[in-house]
């Protein structure tokens, strides 16, 4: 290989990489697996491979694009957070025209796709999503109050929604019951992480909790979340959504999740605040994958 096509193919890897960093990978992951969770409990059956692989890239396009408008919006913020200042807008690896024709294209191409090969609910309940999380959330909430991530905390439990919606065509009140956990579930999850980064965040001019409010007050909040949480979590099994598997998976995830809170709450400390906010992605992440565990084996029976 010549000198010239390793240089274009170092730089194409390089625009790969800058592009794919502006979707948020671990977020965009996140919502696409709860997603496609959504997509599972819809049916006792098997999800039709078309409709599943539709409906999963096009709400991961969605969901990236969001990312990435998100991004060109905060990325003055971005540039005053040790977290966020080696994001792409920031060091100036990518414009903000190239991030905004991106974002463009994106979600236009995913909502495209769940309106073709998915089916119109779940295409115009995406783009609520979007609008919600970059426009309302990342435009108005977030600069405006401190309740930005209980308010806003909406779109990004919408997720379940979509991929039930895939499916079914519609949306059930078992549905709203997967979204109200998420909804409850990112209070404490984000909350977590703006305690150890108060101080960047004081410096960004935005209003989180822990900066308006103080410390001691965030800590009781996210206590109080969590218990909202727990009691939450075990509505599936309430409304017979779900069986024992889940129950015990629940009831496990929820103590864990509730010791880091008491002890958050109890006596602070920066390390006890990182690893709680870790644990809240694993918890997630976890109480969804036992849904599904529970789901197929319920039937199975």
């Amino acid at each position: 290989m010549s000198a010239v096509s390793e240089m274009n193919l170092q730089n194409a890897r390089s625009s790969f990489q800058n592009f794919l960093a502006l979707c948020k990978p671990r977020v965009t992951t996140l919502i696409v697996f709860t997603a496609m969770i959504g997509m599972f409990l819809a049916t006792p059956n098997m999800v039709p491979l078309d409709i599943l692989l539709a409906a999963t890239i096009g709400i991961g396009m969605a969901s990236g694009a969001a990312a990435a408008f998100n991004c060109l919006v905060e990325q003055t913020i971005d540039a005053k957070m040790a977290r966020t200042r080696g994001r792409p807008l920031p060091t100036g690896q990518v414009t903000s025209r190239q991030t905004f024709i991106f974002a463009t294209i994106m979600a236009s191409i995913g909502l495209g796709i769940l309106y073709l090969q998915v089916n119109p609910l779940t295409m115009w309940l995406t783009l609520a999503t979007f609008v919600g999380y970059a426009v309302i959330y990342t435009v108005f909430l977030k600069p405006a109050t401190p309740l930005n991530i209980v308010i806003g905390g909406l779109s990004g439990a919408m997720p379940p929604a979509l991929g039930w919606a895939a499916v079914t065509g519609t949306v059930s009140p078992e549905t709203w019951i997967l979204v109200l956990i998420i909804f409850a579930w990112t209070p404490p999850h984000f909350w977590a992480l703006a305690l150890y980064r108060r101080e960047e965040y004081a410096k960004s001019g935005l209003p989180m909790l822990p900066v308006t409010h103080g410390e001691e007050y965030t800590r009781l909040q996210i206590l109080l979340y969590t218990i909202i949480l727990a009691a939450v979590t075990l509505m599936p099994f309430a409304m017979r959504m779900s069986g024992f598997i889940y129950l015990a998976s629940a009831i496990l995830l929820d103590a864990v999740f509730m010791t880091y809170a008491i002890s958050l709450y109890r006596k602070y400390s920066d390390a006890l605040a990182r690893s709680m906010f870790k644990f809240s992605i694993l918890y997630l992440t976890l109480l969804f994958a036992a849904l599904l565990v529970d789901h197929y084996w319920l039937f199975r029976l």
